[in-house]
């Protein structure tokens, strides 16, 4: 890789919000390094860089709701809008016992980074709320996600910030915030939220499209590395929408899916599993362990699987530098949202493995909510192979314009994907300029 430009005087470092503690920045501490790396490439819009380093709006709400036995029960939760200069936020929401502020902070701006890279009309936003869902009953989930819908219902609209699945939320809590949002604005308002129900607005192709974009990026990338599909050995760690999808699609193309990790367990079969009886298997099951088609191994085993393509589609952080040097994968394809530490990507960067960056690689699902969103303004509604055709359409003009600046600057994927996306949200913020 060549040096970076020089750091210009019209980037200065800031001091961080005083709500931030310095010593604790979690995920946001690594959103800022991968801003800072880019920062020397921005040329003169480099002096705006400080729109990126903080969010437009962040807003916490206390989410009271009344538990089956009676009991007033309290959850954290938020929302968080990183930056609105392309269009609307938009973003995901999700429900984990663990959500932070730092964390929601973090992957609003990984939105706006992703929706910028495939050029998607949009700014970034993320919500949450700390909770374990599974320690709620249907009724308490249903009221906890309506009270947290009317919460930051000042905040969001279809054309002021449009929330979507994420960790442990799926069509049925879409739809049940679509409908408080419309219940409390006196009119449907199919376009608030994406991901939801065919029936109620929702896209043919959502399920699938992450997956599709994960599959279709790799693909992709391999046509430029001089990659064969044909016989490539593939590791999933996660398979359900995300990794499933994908791990079909390459089985599909004449890729050997050899190991599967989940939370349930951890299988391998040398020869190639039958992906499609995995997937049913899964469905029934509800995780790939017992899988008759495969044997168990250790999940720490798994970084280790001799395999061409690896591809990381469950939570953060997956692989840090205990397990980056024992990869051997030509390429990994980031599924999830920030699997790879900041150390790891170094390591992984220094043996010479391509890396995919999530902000790209997993842009498939919010780039078919963008159609979905479409498609709900419009109220005429497209075929799953119209909506196929143009994700792919988009996911390869994406690929290809952070592939030529890669080579370009001889920088990472991941670093080129932050140049392509920061100038394109910093000559939005500069043309539109600042009022009053």
């Amino acid at each position: 890789m060549s040096p970076a430009p020089s750091q210009t005087s019209a980037s200065p470092r800031h001091a961080l919000p005083s709500y931030l503690d310095p010593s604790h920045l979690g995920p946001w501490g690594i959103y800022l390094q991968q801003v800072d790396r880019v920062t020397p490439y921005l040329g003169s819009l480099a002096r705006w860089v400080e729109t990126l380093k903080r969010p437009k709006r962040a807003l916490i709400v206390d989410v009271p709701i009344e538990m089956d036995d009676g009991t007033i029960a309290h959850f954290e939760g938020y929302r968080v809008q990183h930056n609105t200069s392309r269009g609307p936020g938009k973003g995901g929401v999700r429900f984990h016992q663990d959500v932070t502020l730092s964390e929601v902070m973090a992957l609003s701006a990984w939105m706006s980074i992703k929706n910028a890279a495939v050029n998607v009309p949009y700014g970034g936003a993320k919500g949450g709320i700390r909770v374990d869902p599974k320690k709620l009953s249907r009724g308490e989930l249903e009221r906890l996600t309506r009270r947290y819908t009317s919460e930051i219902g000042i905040i969001i609209g279809p054309t002021k910030d449009i929330p979507a699945p994420d960790v442990n939320t799926n069509g049925q809590i879409m739809a049940w915030m679509m409908d408080t949002y419309s219940m409390n604005v006196g009119e449907t308002s199919t376009g608030v939220v994406t991901g939801k129900p065919v029936d109620l607005g929702g896209s043919l192709g959502r399920m699938e499209a992450t997956g599709r974009g994960v599959f279709t990026v790799g693909m992709e990338a391999a046509k430029h590395n001089g990659m064969r599909i044909e016989g490539a050995r593939v590791a999933v760690q996660g398979f359900g929408n995300v990794g499933g999808t994908a791990g079909r699609l390459f089985a599909e193309a004449g890729a050997l899916v050899v190991a599967v990790q989940d939370h349930t367990g951890t299988i391998y079969n040398d020869r190639g599993l039958d992906v499609s009886a995995l997937l049913a298997h899964v469905e029934q099951t509800g995780g790939v362990a017992g899988f008759a088609g495969a044997e168990a191994m250790e999940g720490d085993a798994f970084w280790g699987v001799a395999c061409d393509i690896l591809i990381p589609a469950a939570l953060e952080g997956q692989i840090n530098r205990d397990n980056a040097g024992r990869i051997q994968a030509k390429m990994v394809i980031e599924g999830a949202n920030g699997p790879t530490t900041p150390e790891a990507d170094d390591i992984l960067n220094d043996k010479g493995v391509l890396v995919l960056p999530d902000v790209i690689a997993n842009a498939g699902g919010v780039t078919v909510s963008y159609f979905e969103w479409v498609q709900d303004f419009t109220s005429f509604f497209w075929t799953e192979d119209e909506i196929n055709a143009r994700l792919v359409r988009i996911m390869q003009e994406a690929f290809a314009g952070v592939w030529q600046v890669a080579q370009q600057h001889q920088v990472t994927l991941r670093t080129a994907t932050f140049i392509v996306a920061c100038k394109r949200i910093l000559h939005a913020r500069e043309m539109r300029g600042l009022y009053p």
